[in-house]
């Protein structure tokens, strides 16, 4: 390891047990993100795994099926010796939260476990479950005692997304776990935090004399955030007709991408400081009235069209979905921050299934220049100053700025000045969960949502929700999938004199 570099600390030893194992997430995500960590001799060394699942089956038959998953969706060539060695530690038991004495048995069994392995008692259980089952899972864990902090072992539960489908909803999960567990132990996930590029923001902002004294209203005239993606909803018609693009993408992804570019810079750099400034600047969102978010929302839906050569048929036609579904694919969003730094400054958000790109980023736009002095030259060869962000499929951050065309006359001309990760950096290919997982196990919490930031979040797009849910099908734009999206999503800065970025 060079000497620049800080050495990673291997965690404590612990039971890691993942609810829903046999389901998509745990052999797409988790599993493969586990395997990562072995690879890079990141887990404890007295650990064990267990899968728990409604219908049980053996530990060889997990063992196998999760075999095939990492093959299927491992980042990187699989060592059947590292693959071995962290399947060996796979126990599976079979547990239902709607029959108690399953959580009772489960109990027994996981303490037999914890003895044979040395674990030492401490235990991070994974919800890798439908939301539905996060709420009644974690109340038989604290009536057995499972989640209970004592003798010195730690207990974790990590939550994954969506927190909630509108405010009274995350309130009262929020309510209930806060019943059994202290907020520390609470880990509500969000795999786009454990992207390297997410993470650079605040290093970006923060470690750069040279952006922050202009990361303000003085400077910036506009922030877009862009989660734009190719695919479809595939086979999940049931779950997506009943959550839509505004809840599966912006309280969790595009807000989590809103509150570091926008936060207050933290005093100290440390999960209670960087999470109070995160929630600050959420509550700040400007509240609007169900009008208001009318005249600053765009709701779109896919229809037939062409993507890489393939044809993608219409949203409504998607199994599982109703064939005069309502639910929006694509939504586009102007904000408000009510705070000193960023009074008069829109935020647009955009995030939609089915386009023409596949692409993540965070554009900030640097106020223009007085352009008198430069009459001789046409206003559309001046080019914008923006700072972008990509997050995917590329990481890497690119500076947008003027410069004059060599030659006797000043003619100038539009660069851009590029950084790219794979470019200086010798990575390898990961989830993006290693991280978050790694930092659940070592206790720290400052990439994970705290309860005031998910009730923020969820306080900022209450009002669109209200409003689309009585509005019905009425303003519901369609779009051609394949395209950019709803020609209104180009409206809703057009008005303002603005235009997204175009690659």
């Amino acid at each position: 390891m060079p000497d620049d570099q800080v050495a990673q600390r291997k965690p404590d030893a612990s039971a890691f047990v993942i609810f829903g194992v046999t389901g998509d997430l745990a052999h797409r995500l988790v599993v493969p993100s586990l395997y990562n960590l072995a690879a890079a001799d990141l887990l404890p060394d007295k650990f064990c795994v267990v899968g728990v699942a409604r219908n049980g089956m053996s530990n060889d038959d997990l063992r196998d099926s999760l075999m095939k998953g990492l093959r299927q969706f491992a980042t990187r060539p699989v060592d059947d010796t590292v693959a071995k060695r962290l399947l060996e530690c796979v126990t599976c038991i079979e547990a239902d939260p709607k029959d108690p004495a399953s959580f009772d048995a489960m109990r027994e069994r996981l303490e037999k476990l914890e003895t044979n392995r040395s674990t030492g008692g401490n235990r991070l259980f994974y919800l890798a479950t439908p939301p539905g089952a996060f709420a009644p899972i974690a109340r038989e864990l604290g009536r057995t005692g499972l989640l209970r902090e004592e003798n010195g072992a730690w207990r974790r539960l990590v939550v994954e997304k969506p927190f909630g489908t509108d405010l009274a909803s995350a309130r009262a999960l929020n309510g209930d776990l806060l019943k059994i567990l202290d907020e520390h132990q609470i880990y509500r996930i969000d795999h786009y935090l454990g992207k390297e590029t997410v993470q650079n923001i605040l290093v970006l902002r923060f470690a750069n004399g040279m952006f922050e004294p202009i990361w303000n209203r003085n400077h910036i005239d506009h922030v877009q955030i862009t989660v734009d993606e190719k695919l479809g909803v595939g086979h999940r018609g049931s779950f997506y007709d009943s959550t839509g693009a505004l809840r599966d993408m912006v309280p969790n992804h595009l807000f989590q991408l809103l509150s570091l570019v926008a936060m207050e810079p933290p005093a100290r750099f440390d999960a209670h400081t960087v999470r109070s400034e995160k929630a600050e600047v959420l509550a700040a969102i400007q509240t609007q009235s169900e009008a208001d978010a009318l005249k600053n929302s765009v709701r779109g839906q896919y229809q037939r069209g062409i993507i890489d050569g393939v044809e993608m048929p219409d949203y409504q036609k998607t199994t599982d979905v109703k064939p005069d579904s309502t639910t929006e694919t694509f939504v586009a969003l102007k904000l408000a921050i009510d705070n000193w730094r960023w009074a008069g400054v829109p935020f647009y958000l955009r995030t939609g299934k089915a386009l023409g790109l596949k692409r993540t980023e965070v554009a900030i736009k640097f106020k223009e220049v007085p352009f008198k002095m430069f009459a001789c030259t046409p206003v559309d060869r001046l080019s914008q100053n923006y700072l972008v962000i990509s997050i995917e499929p590329t990481e890497g951050i690119t500076l947008q700025f003027n410069t004059k065309v060599p030659g006797p006359a000043i003619t100038i001309d539009g660069v851009e000045m590029k950084f790219r990760y794979k470019d200086y950096f010798k990575a390898e290919p990961a989830t993006g969960y290693e991280t978050l997982i790694y930092d659940c196990m070592i206790g720290d919490n400052i990439l994970f949502q705290r309860a005031d930031g998910v009730e923020a979040g969820w306080q900022a797009v209450q009002p669109f929700l209200d409003c689309w849910n009585k509005a019905g099908a009425k303003g519901l734009e369609y779009y051609k999938a394949g395209s950019e999206g709803p020609a209104c999503a180009d409206e809703l800065l057009k008005r303002d004199g603005r235009s997204w970025r175009k690659l």
